[in-house]
């Protein structure tokens, strides 16, 4: 089994994504740093846009996303209401 990952500036506007893709994803461990916070899975992770609107309590387009992505390891596949890393292609 493999881990995938993404990672995210660590600031006020990513904290609810990382909440939201934590409470998704249960396998799911963040590694904090300056800076940046790193979120490893095993074998896949998925982040939906309806759980970080609920963070956010307002509407939230997953292509925001990208605004503090650093990285990311896995095969995407995304679409309007979710973004899932895989390494099941």
């Amino acid at each position: 089994m493999s881990n995938v990952f993404i990672a995210f500036q660590a600031n006020e506007e990513s904290r609810p994504i990382v909440d939201a893709i934590l409470a998704d994803n249960p396998l799911a461990k963040a590694v904090y740093s300056p800076g940046l916070v790193k979120i490893d899975a095993p074998n896949s992770l998925t982040i939906r846009r309806e759980s970080i609107e609920e963070q956010l309590g307002h509407r939230y387009d997953l292509q925001q996303l990208q605004v503090n992505l650093v990285t990311l390891s896995g095969f995407l596949d995304e679409d309007d209401d979710q973004f899932t890393l895989s390494w099941n292609h």
